[in-house]
């Protein structure tokens, strides 16, 4: 007798499942990491909008320019936890950071003239994140890099009524 090696779809069996597995692994899956960490990064700039634009309409309250600028401070605070967290970095409201000195996620600056009308006080509030220190997917930091030059920031300047 002579055996016949099998050469039909017998011995193909399971073969569509494993090119799957590798068209997964190996397309699918870089793609939805990339577009996710994307998707975070967004996120957090509208967060970081969001608690600049918040500090600055905190510094309306009215009060001594310290209490302004606490008020500002523990505003954007509240509305960027969930980043501070995922940092493990703390806003110090009590003491605002030295202009030109260490990176501080939240920055008040203190009332000083306003660019369009010297005339009245301003304050700026600041709100940053270190994306090259904490990624929000390890490794797409050299994706993104090119494109993130620096921290992602957030400005809003506000100008105060002090009474005058």
């Amino acid at each position: 007798m002579i055996s016949r090696l099998h050469t039909g779809p017998a011995r193909q069996r399971g073969v569509a499942a494993i090119e799957f597995a590798f068209v997964f692994l190996l397309g699918v899956l870089p793609l939805l990491l990339i577009t996710l960490a994307g998707i975070l990064i967004f996120a957090a700039q509208q967060s970081l909008a969001l608690a600049s634009a918040e500090g600055a309409r905190a510094a309306l309250q009215y009060g001594t320019v310290a209490q302004r600028q606490s008020n500002a401070c523990n505003a954007a605070q509240r509305s960027m936890s969930w980043l501070l967290a995922f940092s493990g970095e703390s806003a110090n409201c009590g003491t605002p950071p030295a202009p030109g000195g260490n990176y501080a996620p939240i920055a008040v600056s203190a009332a000083t003239p306003c660019p369009s009308n010297a005339a009245m006080q301003c304050i700026t509030v600041v709100a940053s994140f270190d994306y090259n220190t904490h990624p929000f997917i390890p490794g797409a930091t050299a994706l993104y890099g090119w494109l993130m030059k620096s921290n992602l920031s957030s400005s809003a300047t506000v100008q105060l009524d002090l009474g005058t």
